[in-house]
């Protein structure tokens, strides 16, 4: 299909942009269900749903081969014929119900047959790369919001919870729902927070905060072995995270394990940012982060030589602290270990939706007013780009 041309006319932008925003605005096409209420994305999304809607008017027959495949698909699914089976991986289908039940397995087979149709039909497009991501991703939103397991019916698990129950979990499901209204913004909750008290449930492994400055806590994680390495372990988090990430439950503690071996372990707790830190750049959290970090070791154990690891954003730190320590000559880490970390953002996938020119500017606008952006709108961005994992399983 050869690319849309640039005589494109004004009035078929204006139709497309109209049936997008006529679902009720950019709020409610991205919160698909009544409880998700999202401001951060939004514009994002609707610039692919308005390239979507723009293609399907001005290249209607783009869409004609899937639509027949997906007819084909759901006529062969209820006569009990279809072969289509959920992606390795794909939760939402692990009970045995969506294998052995006819009904149900062919409520699932349609639904994945139809979230099959609506990415060939962008395939189909003449949308250049960036678009189609962006058109790939509002659509995902949309099959992901009307999976069968989004409803109480179509959610096997869901129903035998309430016939064990007597009814009693649907009474709970629904406080929770009020709940989440009332306190987290219609977005449902993950976890029940009044369950984790750090301390006492939470960051159990003993330390002692043994530096601080504007940014960070420099924690020291109090030996368990007779004898420790004589190389001290640095451990740089994301600024996105509390320091405990890495210090759950004692059985789940990469903190206490790291303890446990015999190393001198030091974490980096980053200081939850206000407007006074409003006019720290990245170079500030680097040299007053790990760099600083490095001194108060040195002076801590007698040892200048550390290995690092480095987590999510707190990689990415630690590797422009590595660059910068390179064009200086200066060695004291010795190794460096990176969780999840993106050091080439060439290839962000979906995390590109909400990353251009345009979007940076509006968020340094809106950071320049407030001297920081809000913890929750990063939080829903990263549960729409993975939703399936954290917005969905949590509303049935």
């Amino acid at each position: 299909m050869a690319a849309r041309g640039e005589g494109t006319s004004s009035a078929a932008n204006d139709l497309a942009t109209g049936a997008a925003e006529s679902a009720g605005g950019a709020d409610a096409a991205v919160g698909i269900n009544p409880l998700i209420g999202v401001g951060t994305g939004a514009a994002e999304v609707m610039s692919g749903f308005r390239e979507i809607g723009l293609e399907a008017i001005t290249h209607p027959w783009s869409g004609v081969e899937p639509s027949a495949e997906f007819v084909e698909q759901v006529g062969r699914a209820w006569l009990g014929r279809s072969d289509v089976e959920p992606k390795r991986g794909d939760k939402r289908f692990a009970d045995p119900m969506w294998r052995d039940n006819p009904f149900y397995r062919a409520w699932m087979q349609s639904y994945l047959a139809w979230s099959d149709a609506l990415e060939r039909f962008v395939d189909n497009t003449g949308l250049d790369a960036k678009n189609a991501q962006r058109a790939r991703f509002a659509l995902s939103l949309v099959t992901d919001a009307f999976a069968p397991t989004n409803v109480w019916l179509g959610n096997p698990a869901a129903l035998k919870k309430f016939v064990e129950t007597g009814g009693v979990s649907a009474i709970h499901g629904f406080e929770n729902m009020l709940d989440d209204i009332a306190h987290n913004r219609g977005m449902p909750a993950q976890v029940d927070k009044s369950k984790f008290e750090v301390g006492k449930n939470l960051a159990l492994t003993p330390g002692a905060v043994v530096f601080r400055n504007p940014v960070l806590e420099l924690i020291q994680y109090t030996p368990t072995t007779e004898q420790v390495y004589e190389r001290p372990l640095l451990l740089v988090p994301p600024q996105i995270n509390k320091f405990y990430i890495l210090d759950l439950a004692p059985e789940k503690s990469f903190i206490k394990w790291c303890v446990d071996q015999g190393l001198t372990v030091f974490v980096i707790s980053w200081v939850n940012p206000d407007s006074k830190l409003a006019q720290k750049s990245f170079e500030d959290y680097m040299r007053e982060g790990p760099l600083a970090a490095l001194d108060v070791i040195e002076r801590a154990t007698g040892e200048r030589e550390v290995n690092a690891i480095g987590y999510c954003v707190g990689g990415t730190l630690l590797v422009a602290a590595l660059a910068y320590m390179a064009s200086t000559r200066d060695q004291r880490i010795a190794s460096a270990t990176l969780f999840a970390a993106q050091v080439d953002f060439t290839h962000a996938g979906d995390l590109k939706v909400f990353v251009d020119e345009e979007q940076i500017a509006a968020r340094e606008r809106e950071m320049s007013e407030r001297g920081y952006l809000e913890g929750k709108k990063m939080a829903t961005a990263f549960n729409l780009l993975r939703s399936n994992d954290l917005i969905w399983p949590y509303v049935i």
